[in-house]
């Protein structure tokens, strides 16, 4: 299993962050996706820009401090939790994934991998919030 983390501190009220991030209809901001399909109030499927489909599950969802889901694709299956922390008008997001690799090929890039859509995810956001990284 490999386990990916992020944390970042951003300069918005943790009412506005958690809106954005948890509003599956508007997906615009992210630049990995082509689209989202809502199958139930705890099920979506993000179709990633290269055709990649990958299935979400919520299995916990409170407002203003987590949202977890099971994820799974063709190439991976595990985890994604994300925490929500207020700080005054900051908000801090600890987001980690755990996955394994369904491919042997891939094992020795799902580390990258997931780092690199961890950061591509927070840069999206941040220019969506028009809010300030720190």
């Amino acid at each position: 299993m490999t386990t990916s983390n992020m944390k970042v501190t951003i300069l918005c009220p943790i009412e506005i962050v958690w809106d954005t991030v948890t509003n599956l209809k508007d997906f615009s901001w992210r630049s990995d996706l082509k689209d989202v399909k809502i199958i139930d109030e705890h099920n979506f499927i993000e179709i990633a820009k290269n055709g990649i489909e990958t299935y979400f599950r919520i299995t916990e969802c409170i407002k203003y401090q987590s949202w977890i889901f099971e994820i799974e694709n063709k190439n991976i299956k595990g985890t994604w939790v994300g925490k929500f922390f207020s700080k005054g008008d900051k908000t801090i997001l600890d987001f980690t994934e755990n996955v394994i690799s369904k491919k042997l090929i891939f094992k020795p890039f799902i580390s990258l991998y997931l780092k690199r859509q961890q950061r591509i995810y927070f840069k999206d956001l941040k220019v969506k919030l028009n809010c300030k990284k720190s």
